[in-house]
């Protein structure tokens, strides 16, 4: 595992200890888990626009237009 150096303000970083105490954890685990979500994130959006292009060529409208409704409903 690699270390980094991050800064921010000093009543920052001690909300955000207190914080991670309470919930039974730690900043650091929490920075790690932050850190894993904001890469999945990107991960998601790259296999969500694989499928809509794979999609693309699969679905046929007949050439109609839907309103903003009903591709809203659910």
């Amino acid at each position: 595992m690699k270390n980094i150096t991050l800064s921010a303000e000093e009543n920052l970083i001690e909300a955000a200890r207190r914080r991670a105490m309470a919930e039974h954890t730690t900043l650091n685990e929490q920075f790690r888990l932050w850190l894993k979500n904001y890469v999945g994130r990107e991960q998601q959006v790259a296999r969500a626009m694989r499928t809509i292009r794979e999609l693309q060529g699969q679905l046929f409208t007949g050439g109609r237009k839907f309103t903003r409704d009903e591709m809203n409903e659910r």
